[in-house]
């Protein structure tokens, strides 16, 4: 009917893209960030058992966390 308002599922919506993140400009997703400490510290749980790997792969977990923080992940 002419005149009335469009409901709401009617009115185009326009997406809006999401501001960079300045710690990465280039939108690097986190599958593909820190390949290096992902790499170590993949290898380190494929060395060890399941029992003692938490443990000895630590140092590495932690790294790779620092590393994906740097780029704004909330890991």
């Amino acid at each position: 009917m002419p005149g009335l308002l469009k409901s709401n599922t009617e009115v185009a919506c326009t997406p809006q893209k999401p501001a960079p993140n300045p710690l990465n400009p280039e939108g690097i997703k986190p599958c593909c960030a820190c390949p290096e400490t992902k790499a170590a510290r993949d290898e380190c749980f494929m060395k060890h058992d399941s029992d003692t790997a938490s443990k000895a792969c630590m140092e590495l977990v932690q790294k790779h966390i620092a590393c994906m923080r740097g780029y704004g992940f909330n890991v």
